[in-house]
């Protein structure tokens, strides 16, 4: 795993998210009430909504267009919406958010 500093754990809110840029697109950072950290995907599939501008709620963020559920763990559509966000690996080190770039490595802008 190739981990990544983005920033300490107090600079997202409970409930909240950041955005991390990168060179294949924004990677959302949610922080649940529970203080958990997620990252995925900042782009909803269904119409492209902002999803750090979402509702965080449990392990699950909910687009603010159109009111899609993600799962935070599996990125997984709830309910009868199909479709999936990328996630990606984080853990927390020192009250600071390690991101696994690896994957955002080898993937390629489209």
């Amino acid at each position: 795993m190739n981990w990544l500093d983005i920033g300490a754990v107090d600079d997202i809110p409970l409930r909240g998210a950041r955005i991390v840029k990168t060179k294949v697109g924004c990677v959302a950072v949610f922080r649940t009430a529970e203080a958990e950290i997620f990252a995925a995907s900042n782009t909803c599939p269904h119409k492209g909504g902002p999803l750090a501008e979402g509702i965080v709620h449990g392990q699950k963020v909910t687009c603010p267009l159109h009111n899609w559920v993600f799962d935070l763990n599996t990125g997984e559509a709830q309910g009868a919406d199909e479709g999936r966000i990328a996630t990606y690996p984080v853990r927390i080190d020192d009250g600071r958010i390690l991101l696994d770039a690896t994957d955002l490595m080898a993937q390629r802008a489209a």
